[in-house]
């Protein structure tokens, strides 16, 4: 059975270029991470997605990490309009994908920024993470959007952190993993705290099937423990650029 479509956009080979924020820089080996985004690609295939290609962007060094350009919330593709400005042409290639899947599309516009990184879906819950990349402008657009789907937006401050999904995610059942230092928790539910960075990123896949890092095997045993089925894959070089699992895919549920 199929989960849904997986949108994923191929490495461009300017990826070493890619912008870091809040770590140094290292270099980046682009034949390898193009080979462990061919895995990725793999798992979500493996996990019943059918994996869409966005259009390469190969002038934008961050097109990889397609996550940030579009939010989907059932029938409906909120374009972003990215803090980095440099990473704004990369939204041409999710609009061509949301059109195609025939969503419904909107988008946040000037003063407006928002990076879909920063916006967590749990339930009729979004969380989205503001004071890095996403501006009050841009919350409130994307809450005012995603109010026409009966959904409830709020805003989490962000401590130091690239997105909100860089300091937490969600278990299928709705569990929260964090590292609680780098966002107000206030704003959240109770939440799991996990030892690990790349523990707080995760991709519910279906089922009890969860997305992880290699770089987080603790997180992983502690997943299985909580009865998941976690999928395991290398994203070493992403994680040079800040990138984590979350952001190299958008997943799309079949709208009931």
């Amino acid at each position: 059975m199929i989960s849904g479509t997986a949108l994923v956009r191929a490495p461009s080979s300017r990826l070493a270029d890619g912008i870091v924020t809040h770590i140094a820089r290292t270099p980046v080996d682009v034949d390898l991470a193009r080979r462990q985004h061919d895995a990725y690609r793999a798992a979500l295939a493996g996990a019943g997605w059918s994996v869409l290609e966005v259009a390469p962007a190969d002038d934008c060094p961050d097109s990889v990490f397609v996550e940030d350009t579009v939010v989907v919330c059932g029938d409906l593709a909120v374009l972003t309009r990215p803090g980095a400005p440099d990473r704004r042409p990369e939204v041409a290639g999710a609009r061509a994908a949301a059109e195609a899947l025939l969503l419904d599309v909107a988008e946040i516009e000037a003063p407006g920024t928002l990076d879909g990184g920063d916006v967590l879906q749990v339930g009729d819950r979004v969380y989205v993470g503001v004071g890095g990349r996403t501006n009050e402008a841009g919350f409130a657009q994307l809450r005012d959007h995603l109010a026409t789907r009966g959904r409830t937006a709020t805003p989490v401050t962000l401590h130091g952190v690239l997105h909100l999904k860089s300091a937490v995610t969600a278990l299928p059942d709705g569990t929260l993993v964090a590292l609680p230092h780098l966002l107000d928790t206030h704003a959240l539910p109770p939440v799991l705290p996990v030892e690990e960075e790349a523990g707080c990123h995760v991709v519910p896949l279906g089922d009890e099937r969860v997305l992880i890092a290699a770089s987080a095997p603790h997180t992983t045993a502690l997943i299985h423990q909580l009865g998941f089925a976690p999928i395991v894959v290398d994203i070493s070089e992403f994680e040079k650029l800040e990138g984590c699992v979350t952001c190299l895919t958008v997943l799309i549920p079949p709208v009931r």
